[in-house]
């Protein structure tokens, strides 16, 4: 009698490399509670900066709302994106042919962005450990939804979340820090600067324009995606950097 075959062991499944980017708008200023509001003009250094704070909520964790998150799958080298809106169900984006924009209010657009999260690989973004990542997790706590993933984990790792600013400003050795618009075009990425800019959502957002925002935010998050295919074979290796 002779021993079975030990059984056949399937190859790892490689999960999907995903870059990453949202546009927030803040909240009105008269939404805010009279503490609140004194707080964070206390904060302030001079009386310019204080009366200049109200214009920058979107900048302040917990005082936005996410209206659009996009994604960019860099192994079928296809975008989605995840916009405030109607309807709860993916449909094709026709602003850019090949995509698709799944419309909902805010909590349903988080519900559906850490669903799809909870099984991608690396997550690329462009200061998304800063910025992306900890307005993400914090802005779904406060609407009572808990997030699928940690998006500012370890800094120096970048197998489940890379950020390319870090990777471009060496951790913190290199300063001072450049926006994606220049690093774009320093390695020749096709950036989408000049139709938009982020200090436009708000008001767009006010005027119930979202697709307009759905629309630059993807083509910030296929950026990120191209600026990241320049990095993979070139300074990512010496990071560690490994899809998983």
């Amino acid at each position: 009698m002779t021993d079975a075959p030990p059984p056949m062991r399937s190859a790892p499944v490689r999960r999907p490399v995903v870059a990453v980017d949202i546009e927030v708008a803040g909240l009105e200023w008269e939404e805010l509670d009279e503490a609140t509001r004194h707080y964070l003009m206390a904060r302030e250094k001079n009386a310019e900066d204080a009366e200049n704070v109200r214009h920058r909520l979107a900048l302040v964790r917990g005082l936005g709302r996410v209206v659009a998150i996009g994604m960019w799958n860099l192994d079928k080298d296809t975008g989605a994106v995840l916009s405030q809106g109607s309807g709860a169900k993916w449909e094709p984006f026709e602003e850019i042919p090949g995509t698709k924009i799944h419309r909902g209010n805010e909590t349903e657009i988080l519900r559906e962005f850490w669903k799809l999260a909870s099984s991608w690989g690396t997550i690329v973004s462009f200061n998304g450990r800063s910025y992306d990542g900890p307005v993400l997790m914090t802005r779904s706590a406060i609407l009572g939804i808990a997030p699928t993933r940690h998006l500012a984990g370890q800094r120096y790792r970048i197998d489940e979340h890379c950020d390319l600013m870090d990777v471009l400003d060496f951790h913190g050795a290199a300063r001072p820090s450049y926006s994606l618009d220049f690093w774009c075009r320093r390695f020749g990425v096709e950036s989408p600067k000049g139709r938009m800019d982020g200090s436009q959502v708000a008001e767009k957002a006010r005027e119930g324009r979202y697709d307009e925002i759905a629309e630059y935010c993807l083509r910030d998050t296929r950026a990120t995606a191209d600026l990241y295919r320049k990095l993979e074979g070139t300074l990512l290796p010496l990071f560690g950097g490994s899809r998983v």
